[in-house]
């Protein structure tokens, strides 16, 4: 007891060597706020799609689903592409330039290079498709496109909403898109099949081919776009061809490094599922089922990059516009500290659960709980992701994107030599290490060269504690669950210590939490 009054206390004593700590404590309270807005959507858009992802392991084996996989895997990769650093670009130069002329500038920009861009894709969609053991769905490829096309359209009207400070809207839109691609889904795979075995010449059947089969996730996907687009008319009516040339070479000087920072980050999350395939050395056929296996099980652990998404929504824009505060180098520190506490949090609700999770994930198909071992060390990876974004402020600040390129770049080359080592020995399970050991280098990194040039005061015990003792945590309860493999003990012990870690942390955190709204009356 009287150890941990002495960690208590050192930590309480740490928190208060912060100045300006009400300015700084209302502009997280803003962030928390903008968070949620920005976040419930998010969270309840991938919310709707987990369950869709969820699906095909309840209505499809394993291998029927890794060339779904595969696209959605490239989708982030054109992206960034398509998109190439405009949405951060806007967000740092809009303070400064006149908003209507930059968003003009920069809408041009996207529009022209999007039509060209998508002309490209069409035009080797065939080629796409064999370099992905695809030849048989080309289709898919042009549904991709379409995709792609409308995302792109809608970045700076969501940005400008953002910029704006208007969440309702932005949730509003998010949402609507999310609910129309789940419906279109669940029509055509969950109620189509049905009305065909019963009555096959029904009107409700004008539009069904049985033949797509898993490709309605994609056409679903394509019409939630459709409509994303169609509601953010509001924000394109105002839009003029307007160009002017050297705010745009000012802009995509600043911007250029974020696309290869983008691209690199992209490898890091999304190259295994791309080249397994290619680098497993066993059959076709069980390659795809292993990637079935590996996307599913990844699904799990990217509840914490929802977090992530949802947190840097409204991090971005809080980050440019809270610089020029006096204390905003301490604020950014405090956001970093309840980040990492929420991070912990998720991963414990993650990983003390697993067994739940593993239950469901093999309602139909046993074989997707072979690959459930992998999801904690992918979610500590995720853990070890988000924070390396809070770090990246230093570099969009100090316009050093440069250096936050060379931080991915090398980052990527971890994850593609690594990948292509352990694969073959290893398989699924040498990629998620892969994936664990560049997010780890990269925060690392990323926090030592951070401090060199835009030092930020962060609680650098504390934070390293907090990360220490959820692992501590989580290996105390897989030590239990070895000794006695009840379901129902596993699920008792879980709750126990997730709700002793959240007393723990509200006993030394209680001062910071006392004065946030709603959940300060709980900590008086």
């Amino acid at each position: 007891m009287h150890t941990l009054y002495k960690i208590q206390r050192g930590f309480i004593e740490d928190t208060t060597k912060f100045v300006g700590k009400r300015s700084s404590l209302s502009s997280i309270k803003k962030l928390a706020g903008q968070t949620l807005w920005y976040g419930l959507p998010t969270i309840g858009s991938r919310f709707l799609g987990y369950i869709l992802n969820f699906s095909l392991s309840f209505i499809y084996h394993a291998v029927d689903t890794a060339d779904l996989t595969q696209i959605y895997a490239i989708v982030p990769f054109l992206n960034i592409l398509f998109t190439y650093g405009v949405e951060t670009g806007y967000f740092r130069f809009v303070q400064d330039k006149e908003k209507k002329i930059l968003y003009n500038t920069l809408s041009t920009s996207l529009v022209v290079s999007t039509i060209i861009f998508s002309a490209v894709l069409l035009l080797f969609t065939h080629q796409l498709a064999d370099a992905t053991f695809m030849s048989a769905h080309p289709e898919y490829f042009i549904w991709l496109t379409g995709i792609i096309f409308l995302d792109t359209l809608a970045t700076l009207p969501f940005a400008k909403l953002r910029q704006e400070g208007r969440p309702r809207k932005y949730a509003f839109v998010r949402v609507m898109g999310i609910v129309v691609n789940v419906l279109v889904v669940v029509f055509f795979i969950g109620i189509c099949p049905k009305i065909a075995a019963k009555n096959p010449d029904s009107i409700w059947l004008i539009f069904y081919n049985p033949t797509i089969g898993i490709g309605y996730y994609l056409i679903g996907n394509l019409v939630g776009s459709a409509v994303t687009f169609l509601l953010l008319w509001q924000q394109w009516k105002g839009f003029r061809f307007e160009f002017d040339k050297t705010l745009w070479k000012e802009v995509m000087k600043y911007a250029y490094p974020l696309i290869i920072v983008g691209l690199g980050g992209m490898i890091n999350e999304m190259l295994s599922r791309l080249v397994y395939q290619h680098v497993a050395t066993i059959d076709p056929i069980k390659a795809k089922e292993e990637l079935g296996i590996f996307a599913a099980n990844y699904r799990l652990a990217v509840l914490i990059t929802i977090f992530i998404q949802m947190f840097r929504m409204a991090a971005e824009p809080f980050f440019f516009n809270q610089s020029k505060e006096q204390n905003a180098t301490k604020t950014y520190a405090r956001v970093m500290k309840f980040f990492v506490i929420a991070c912990c949090i998720m991963f414990l609700a993650i990983g003390l659960f697993l067994d739940v999770f593993e239950k469901i994930l093999t309602i139909k198909y046993k074989e997707y709980g072979e690959g459930i071992h992998i999801v904690p060390i992918l979610a500590m990876g995720s853990v070890f992701l988000g924070i390396y974004y809070n770090l990246s402020v230093w570099y969009k600040l100090t316009n050093k994107n440069l250096y936050g390129a060379a931080i991915t770049i090398a980052g990527a080359v971890i994850t593609v030599l690594l990948n292509i080592w352990w694969i073959p020995y290893f398989g699924y399970t040498g990629s998620a290490w892969a994936t664990f050991t560049c997010y780890a280098f990269m925060m690392v990194v990323s926090y030592i060269l951070g401090q060199k040039h835009y030092r930020i005061p962060y609680a650098k015990k504390k934070l390293i504690a907090y990360l220490v003792l959820t692992t501590l945590v989580f290996f105390i309860h897989k030590g239990l669950v070895a000794l006695y493999g009840n379901i129902y003990f596993s699920v008792t012990t879980a709750a126990l210590l997730l709700l002793g870690f959240l007393w723990f942390v509200g006993t030394i955190e209680k001062k910071e939490f006392q004065q946030f709204p709603v959940i300060g009356k709980y900590f008086k």
